[in-house]
């Protein structure tokens, strides 16, 4: 892995490690916030290689519209839900419920 996409990743899992429980953001808001707009499924592959490392949680992070897209990374099909319900996050059909409200911004929170 490059030193550049090694550093990427690093900032990627300081930022997933602030969102509180129970809110969830996307993979383009962490990349906008890190400055790198258009690099959203460079977000996502942090967080596959995030998965030994249990003190990111990957789950809180879906896709712009509150989507679960990043379900089948997890060890069980279920698990990015059932870490989500565990938290008080709502999820109806691999979406999360009222996404607007819980949604975590990094731009906005980490300022």
């Amino acid at each position: 892995m490059s030193e550049g996409k090694k550093n990427f990743f690093e900032d990627v899992y300081q930022v997933v490690k602030l969102i509180p429980k129970g809110r969830v953001t996307s993979y383009g808001a962490i990349a906008s916030y890190l400055g790198s707009k258009g690099s959203a499924r460079m977000v996502g592959w942090a967080l596959i290689a995030s998965h030994p490392m249990t003190q990111i949680p990957a789950h809180r992070v879906v896709n712009r519209i509150g989507m679960l897209t990043g379900k089948q990374h997890f060890d069980e099909p279920n698990a990015m839900r059932d870490r989500l319900e565990q938290e008080g996050v709502k999820v109806e059909n691999d979406q999360v419920v009222n996404f607007e409200k819980l949604f975590w911004d990094p731009a906005k929170e980490l300022l």
